[in-house]
């Protein structure tokens, strides 16, 4: 049962204490893919996972606005502080635990959520009634993960697959142009860039022409299972906080 299309009677009735958080971003993402990429696909993921669930889970409206300043030069970017982030994602699972649905994955689609989310989920199921954890859709499909930058052909390939309207096949060729080939800026393990840029022209990091519908059709396989095996194991775990030794 997704919130946005339910009515309250259709939350009323329903039998479950588990819930998914998609959480997302407003930002850039080259001149080819829309500022609402990880919005998108953490939404798109989280369905997905759902579906290939045998259990009925309440999914919530995505969180839309990250931690993103990271990409503050490139226009349409919106973001939020840390401590607002994780003040916002605590508050909205407290809602979902206030109506029974008490076990929540928060399932991301944006690297810069991913300390907050972490630290929030943590949080959250020390301090209230709740028990969270963290899902990132890129570090659950496998081989593929190794290529995740940017704008590049993870995100392109989800994209290209369940949003094709989001992405300006016209505009493939400038995004490949202007890419770098990774994050950041690097010297003896430290990355000495704190805004992407710094180190990408147009935003994109990666070769977004190597992501193709087929590859995102794929890569949601990915992600949906891993989604579900944890919605499995989340829904089976005692939440009950250990006692002190």
């Amino acid at each position: 049962m997704h919130l946005t299309d339910a009515t309250w009677t259709d939350a009323a009735d329903a039998e479950t204490d588990l819930a998914v958080l998609p959480v997302g971003s407003t930002e850039q993402h080259g001149p080819h893919a829309a500022l609402g990429t990880d919005a998108i696909t953490a939404e798109a993921v989280a369905e997905a996972g759902v579906d290939a669930y045998d259990g009925e889970v309440v999914v919530a409206p995505p969180v839309s606005v990250g931690v993103a300043e990271e990409h503050r030069q490139f226009p349409g970017t919106l973001w939020v502080s840390e401590d607002t982030f994780r003040d916002y994602v605590r508050e909205t699972v407290d809602s979902l635990a206030y109506h029974g649905w008490d076990r929540v994955v928060l399932a991301n689609g944006h690297g810069g959520n991913v300390p907050a989310l972490r630290e929030v989920a943590g949080t959250i199921t020390r301090q209230d009634e709740a028990y969270a954890v963290p899902f990132t859709w890129f570090d659950a499909v496998g081989d593929h993960a190794a290529d995740m930058g940017h704008g590049g052909p993870l995100e392109t390939a989800l994209l290209r697959h369940v949003r094709p309207e989001s992405v300006r096949e016209d505009r493939i060729e400038a995004a490949r142009d202007g890419a770098s080939d990774g994050w950041g800026d690097w010297v003896s393990g430290t990355n000495l860039a704190y805004d992407s840029a710094e180190f990408t022209e147009n935003g994109v990091v990666g070769d977004p022409a190597q992501g193709d519908a087929a590859r995102g059709a794929e890569l949601l396989d990915l992600a949906a299972a891993a989604l579900a095996e944890l919605l499995a194991a989340v829904a089976e775990r005692d939440i009950s906080r250990p006692p002190d030794r």
